[in-house]
């Protein structure tokens, strides 16, 4: 049982980050009807730009306090990601937005080649890692053989994943932008009629996409303490399987989807191979959607005639 409850914290806490990554995906999937392929290396970037954030606020400025250094690298990490989508969006995806369906997926594969590629060379191949980060833990239960154990690390990743969605959701639901967000995603030329910014609103979209992105990077660097220029597409990955296994186009269930594909990662690695964790959330995201084909908290597509 103490295996279990550990298990399930350690879950909550890689799921968190999945679906604040797999936010971005629904978010763009819902307005634009495409999915960015390139989000998971821009989560990637954002790493990277968290990574050189923490080292010059502590090593060359000298900030001792964990947790404003913390707050100035999200920050920094947020803005400068931001700035990289909406570059992305400008650049390779709003000249194709009126073209054939497949020329933006390409160009989407093309940007996240290049995000690899660019921080791969710019960075070098090997692993970077910071010194451990808010490592210590409260003991939940101790059973003599086995102590449950929750670190300050997690505690913050599951608050702010929390927070976030919160303030998102009401966001989307009670403000200007929210409105103009679900105009476009349900008829892009009737909400532009009716006086819709439908480019600003969909460049302001990948902008909140890209800042929730870099949020989970900078948690990920907390949480794990080391990155890679390779980082981008399995957490992408598992982020897109996150959002179309909650239904994508749905904000709650990005995070539900998240997760539920990080307690079956901990839970299959945990009582079963770890090998075979990836196997196991593929899986059961095939067998939901053989019953479930949009998902779980998804809508069903209602065909315009």
């Amino acid at each position: 049982m103490e295996v279990f409850f550990q298990q399930l914290i350690n879950g909550l806490t890689l799921g968190s980050i999945y679906g604040l990554i797999a936010i971005g995906y629904t978010m763009v999937f819902g307005i634009i009807g495409m999915v960015n392929f390139s989000h998971g290396d821009v989560f990637m970037v954002s790493t990277f730009i968290a990574l050189i954030a923490l080292m010059i606020l502590t090593t060359w400025l000298g900030i001792s306090s964990v947790l404003l250094a913390l707050f100035l690298v999200l920050i920094v990490a947020m803005v400068f990601t931001s700035l990289v989508s909406w570059t992305i969006e400008r650049v390779a995806y709003r000249p194709l937005r009126g073209s054939f369906r497949l020329a933006p997926l390409i160009s989407a594969i093309g940007m996240s080649i290049v995000l690899s590629n660019f921080v791969q060379i710019s960075q070098g191949p090997r692993n970077k890692a910071i010194d451990p980060i808010l490592n210590s833990v409260i003991i939940l239960y101790d059973g003599g053989n086995y102590a449950v154990t929750l670190s300050y690390k997690q505690i913050l990743i599951i608050v702010v994943t929390a927070i976030l969605l919160t303030i998102f959701w009401w966001v989307v639901t009670h403000t200007a932008l929210g409105r103009a967000q679900r105009a476009c995603e349900q008829d892009r030329r009737m909400a532009a009629l009716l006086g819709v910014d439908v480019d600003r609103t969909i460049s302001i979209t990948f902008v909140i996409g890209a800042a929730l992105a870099a949020v989970a990077g900078t948690l990920f660097l907390v949480y794990y303490g080391v990155v890679n220029f390779a980082d981008g597409f399995t957490p992408g990955v598992k982020a897109f399987t996150a959002a179309v296994l909650g239904g994508i186009g749905s904000l709650p269930g990005a995070v539900l989807g998240g997760l539920l594909i990080g307690l079956i990662e901990t839970f299959w690695s945990a009582y079963f191979s770890v090998e075979y964790k990836d196997v196991a959330a593929f899986s059961i995201l095939a067998i939901v959607l053989v019953f479930m084909p949009q998902g779980i908290l998804g809508r069903p597509d209602v065909e315009k005639v």
